[in-house]
């Protein structure tokens, strides 16, 4: 495909897709970025979104949590604490997420409460998307 790059999503358990793709939409931890071939070279951190991934006339949709994502020129290579096919999650999963994020964030260090707190927010916002 032209214009494309590959891309590939995994998690510790397994590897969920790896496709070419005209574009890959991703939950960055500073906001949504879209990545596509000759993008810069970026890594940064997942927040709890979905990302998307088109290409061939197909666009594939995955619930994420954190982790980690490499962008260079010529691929996408996500790496998710966890991540499933967006059709095969229920608003009652992420909440089962939302609330262990809660319970952690209750026992958490003061100094370390502004993660925690973030990771929260993140997963409330998801849980809006997916309504």
């Amino acid at each position: 495909m032209a214009g494309s790059i590959s891309f590939e999503l995994v998690t510790p358990e397994r590897r969920l897709a790896a496709m070419e793709a005209s574009e890959v939409v991703v939950p960055g931890s500073e906001g949504d970025f879209t990545a596509m071939a000759e993008h810069a070279p970026i890594v940064t951190m997942l927040r709890p979104g979905i990302l998307r991934a088109s290409g061939g006339g197909e666009t594939r949709e995955f619930v994420v949590t954190s982790g980690f994502v490499e962008v260079n020129a010529s691929s996408v290579s996500v790496m998710a604490e966890e991540a499933f096919p967006r059709e095969t999650v229920t608003r009652e999963e992420v909440e089962a997420v939302l609330e262990r994020a809660r319970a952690k964030l209750a026992e958490a260090p003061e100094d370390e409460r502004d993660v925690g707190e973030k990771m929260v927010a993140d997963l409330v916002h998801l849980i809006e998307m997916m309504e």
